[in-house]
């Protein structure tokens, strides 16, 4: 209820402050690098990277340093990883479904999904995050083969330096809202085919958690996701034939 009154009630101001932000807001490139790979030795695990301007390394300036070439490089310690990062800045869920369906059938292990900010900025309704939530779960597992699939949570964009007041507290208060609604979608699909996971990680307001931006995430912060996302995916192989 909160959130509709607000939209109603702050319209004028975060409207305004919106363009503001948009028109005052560097814009980052994507990294350069390689999209797609094989690394590493031990038992096989096909990875495929999926998502938005975070999932494709906006922040830094090289694919290695981003989450791709990060997680790449943890799981390689202990597997042969064949890899694929199909993610695009400004991507919502429903752009990466889009994207996928449109994608050669090729089949994962593993997939690892970065979602959201933009179905915050742009007012994804409830209705449609979720379907969309399930719509691409359903693509993956049937269709890619994926065994396992980890949605990364919202971040806190109640925090993001880029962001002024109230637009800040509003757009975050609907990233906490879009990430219980993922949470509710992985626990209620987690023993059924395929095995969703939700993973969430908490980042330190520390410089070199965010980019130049203020809105992206940077080096450290993309190292540290690298890190819990490879010890959530061991873990799943620990458990499960991948």
């Amino acid at each position: 209820m909160l959130y509709p009154l607000s939209t109603l009630a702050l319209a004028p101001v975060l409207i305004g402050q919106g363009r503001y932000v948009r028109r005052v807001t560097p814009r980052l490139p994507e990294p350069e690098g390689e999209r797609r790979g094989a690394v590493g030795k031990g038992p096989e695990l096909r990875l495929l990277i999926l998502g938005d301007s975070a999932a494709a390394g906006v922040g830094v300036s090289n694919q290695q340093d981003a989450l791709a070439g990060q997680l790449v490089r943890e799981l390689a310690r202990d597997h042969r990883v064949t890899w694929n990062l199909l993610a695009e800045t400004g991507r919502t869920a429903a752009d990466v479904l889009e994207a996928i369906n449109s994608a050669p059938d090729e089949h994962y292990d593993v997939v690892l999904v970065s979602v959201g900010v933009n179905d915050v900025t742009g007012r994804t309704s409830t209705q449609q995050w979720l379907s969309a939530l399930n719509a691409l779960s359903d693509r993956l597992i049937k269709g890619m083969g994926a065994t396992r699939i980890l949605f990364t949570a919202i971040p806190p964009m109640h925090v993001f330096p880029a962001l002024p007041q109230p637009l800040r507290w509003y757009l975050g208060m609907r990233a906490r809202q879009l990430n219980e609604l993922m949470k509710n979608v992985c626990k209620s699909r987690a023993s059924g085919e395929g095995h969703l996971e939700y993973l969430c990680v908490s980042f330190p307001l520390e410089p070199g958690f965010m980019a130049a931006d203020g809105f992206h995430p940077g080096l450290d912060a993309y190292r540290l996701w690298a890190e819990h996302s490879a010890s959530a995916i061991r873990k799943l192989a620990q458990t499960t034939a991948l």
